[in-house]
């Protein structure tokens, strides 16, 4: 099993940053790939960013490009969302993940094989 940590939610008024943390911990070795979703209150997680764990690529969702990046440390297993000019539409649960496997369609609708508990993000007007 894998186990997923976040860290770095908080309230931020718009136009701010803050940067978010995810320590994963058990059989890393299984990961392929690692990411970040968000949910808003009443809907399914949506795709935000991910990485490779091994080559470094990395995805956007359309939403988030140019504003938020993604990076990792492999040595701490520890990936990273750096959001910055933040929108009160970021308000969300944002949740780690992580998949054993090559990223596909299941991994992009929110089927990735381990999550983390999840850490609030609450932009202010």
């Amino acid at each position: 099993q894998v186990q997923l940590v976040e860290s770095g939610g908080g309230l931020v008024q718009a136009g701010g940053s803050l940067r978010l943390s995810c320590a994963a911990s058990g059989r890393t070795f299984v990961i392929d790939a690692m990411g970040w979703f968000r949910q808003y209150p009443g809907k399914e997680r949506e795709f935000v960013s991910d990485i490779g764990w091994s080559a470094g690529t990395t995805n956007y969702a359309d939403s988030v490009k140019g504003r938020f990046t993604i990076s990792r440390d492999k040595a701490k297993n520890t990936v990273f969302l750096q959001m910055n000019s933040l929108k009160v539409d970021d308000t969300a649960v944002y949740y780690c993940a992580a998949n054993r496997g090559p990223r596909g369609s299941a991994w992009y609708r929110g089927g990735a094989d381990y999550w983390g508990q999840g850490t609030q993000v609450t932009v202010s007007s």
